[in-house]
C-alpha cells in the first residue's frame, strides 16, 4: 500500500520543522540551544486582549461553527483599521475575509486560482509556502531573483515575456522574510501596472507591515492606483499583536479574488473560533501604544545583534522592518556549513539562506524574537566561542 501521494513525495520536509527536530535532539543531549531561527514572538499577547478573549468565551453563542467568510464585527474591524491605517476603503461584505492565520489564507489562494501548469512568481528569497503551495497545486513557480543591488525588489522587466503569459500569481512581501527588505509605494505601482499589463493577480503578504522602525511606515500595497483591480493582500494579528498562537489574520482587496478565496475555504475548512475573532477585532480597535513599544523593544535588540555580528566580521544593514537580520555569510563558508559551525561552536540557531530559495546561498537569517538576555548570550558565544582561522570564523 502506498501511504503518500507522487505529490506528497516530491515536497521536501518543512525546513522549520526539521530545525525544530534538530533542536529537540540537541536539548535532549544536554545542550543549551538558543534558536535564533524561526521568528515567533517571545512577547505576550497584550493582557487586554486575553481579557477580551475570556470574556467572548462565557457567551455560549461563541461557542457554535463559526462563519466561513468571518464574523461581521472582525470583517468590519479590519476595514475600519484599513481605512485609518492607509486611507484604503474596503466593503467587510466582499473585500475582507477572515483566515486561520494568514499562511493558511495564502496555501489555499493557490489552488483557488491556479490550474496545474500555471505559472506563479515568487521571490526568491521568500516564504518557502509560496513555492511549496504552488508546487502542491501543479503549478510551476518562477522566482524572481532578489538582490541587495536593486534593495531586494524584482526587476519586472526581465521576466520573460512567455513566462508573464503564462503567469496567474504573483507574491510580493513587505517588509520582507527573509531579507526584512522595506519598499516605498512606488515598487507597488510599478508590479502593479506588470500585473495589470500581463492580467496577473498579485498577493501581497503583509504579515510584518505593523514591525517598523523610526519614521517608516510601511504602505499597503492597496494605496497603489489601480490595485483593487488586481491585488489581495493578506495580514496577521500574529506579529502585530504577538498572537502567533492564536491563528487568526484576514485577506482584503479584490472582491473577485476574495470570492474565489472563500469558496476554497468554505470547502476545506471552517472560518476561526469565533471568540478569537471578537479579541482579534478588540485589538485591531485599540490604540498603538503597544505596538510601539514592542517595536521599540525589537529595534534595541537589533542593535544588540548587529554589534555582535560586527564583532566578528559580519556587516549587516539595519532594517526599517520586520524582526529579522539577513546577512552575508562570512568569507570561505556556504550558508550551510556557516549554520552548522555557529550552532557546532556557540549552540545558537540561525538560518541558512537556502532554506528560502536557491538565491539565498551565501547569506543567513537571524530572528530577533527571543528575550534580550538569552540575545545577548547568543551574541556573547558568537564573539567569543566561534573559532577563526585568518581573521574568519
Amino acid at each position: 500500500m502506498q501511504y503518500s501521494s507522487r505529490r506528497v513525495e516530491r515536497i521536501p520536509p518543512y525546513v522549520f520543522a526539521e530545525m525544530n527536530k534538530k533542536k529537540a535532539r540537541m536539548i535532549q543531549e544536554g545542550v543549551d540551544v538558543i534558536d535564533l531561527g524561526i521568528g515567533d514572538p517571545d512577547l505576550p499577547t497584550p493582557r487586554p486582549i486575553v481579557d477580551k478573549l475570556i470574556e467572548e468565551m462565557q457567551d455560549p453563542a461563541n461557542l457554535k461553527y463559526p462563519s466561513f467568510i468571518g464574523c461581521a464585527e472582525f470583517r468590519k474591524a479590519v476595514a475600519d483599521f484599513y481605512n485609518r491605517e492607509y486611507g484604503v476603503a474596503l466593503d467587510p461584505d466582499t473585500e475582507v475575509l477572515a483566515l486561520i492565520g494568514s499562511k493558511e489564507g495564502i496555501a489555499h489562494l493557490i489552488p483557488a486560482l491556479v490550474d496545474p501548469g500555471d505559472v506563479v512568481l515568487v521571490p526568491d528569497p521568500s516564504y518557502p509556502v509560496y513555492r511549496m503551495a504552488t508546487e502542491i497545486a501543479g503549478g510551476e513557480p518562477y522566482g524572481m531573483p532578489l538582490t541587495a543591488e536593486n534593495r531586494y525588489e524584482p526587476r519586472f522587466n526581465t521576466i520573460p515575456k512567455e513566462t508573464a503569459e503564462r503567469a496567474k500569481l504573483m507574491f510580493l512581501n513587505y517588509p520582507g522574510n527573509p531579507t526584512a527588505a522595506t519598499v516605498e509605494l512606488d515598487c507597488f505601482e510599478r508590479a502593479v501596472s506588470f500585473g495589470r499589463a500581463h492580467g496577473i493577480a498579485i498577493a501581497h503578504d503583509s504579515a510584518y507591515g505593523m514591525v517598523t522602525f523610526g519614521d517608516y511606515k510601511a504602505p499597503s500595497i492597496l494605496q497603489a492606483a489601480g490595485a483593487k483591480e488586481i491585488a489581495i493582500e493578506f495580514g496577521s494579528l500574529s506579529k502585530t499583536y504577538n498572537m502567533t498562537g492564536w491563528r487568526i489574520g484576514y485577506a482584503v482587496g479584490n472582491g473577485r479574488l476574495i470570492k474565489s478565496l472563500s469558496v476554497m475555504k468554505s470547502n476545506m475548512d471552517s472560518g476561526p473560533f469565533t471568540p478569537i475573532q471578537k479579541a482579534a477585532a478588540f485589538a485591531l480597535n485599540g490604540d498603538k501604544e503597544t505596538i510601539a513599544a514592542r517595536n521599540r523593544i525589537y529595534k534595541q535588540r537589533m542593535d544588540v545583534a548587529i554589534e555582535g555580528l560586527a564583532a566578528i566580521g559580519v556587516r549587516a544593514e539595519a532594517p526599517r522592518g520586520s524582526f529579522f537580520i539577513w546577512a552575508k555569510v562570512p568569507q570561505g563558508y556556504t550558508s550551510a556549513t556557516f549554520a552548522a559551525h555557529v550552532l557546532e561552536e556557540a549552540g545558537v540557531i540561525v538560518t541558512p539562506g537556502p532554506a528560502f530559495g536557491p538565491a539565498g546561498e551565501g547569506f543567513f537569517r537571524i530572528s530577533v524574537s527571543v528575550p534580550g538576555d538569552r540575545l545577548e548570550e547568543a551574541m556573547n558565544r558568537i564573539r567569543h566561542q566561534l573559532k577563526f582561522d585568518g581573521g574568519q570564523p
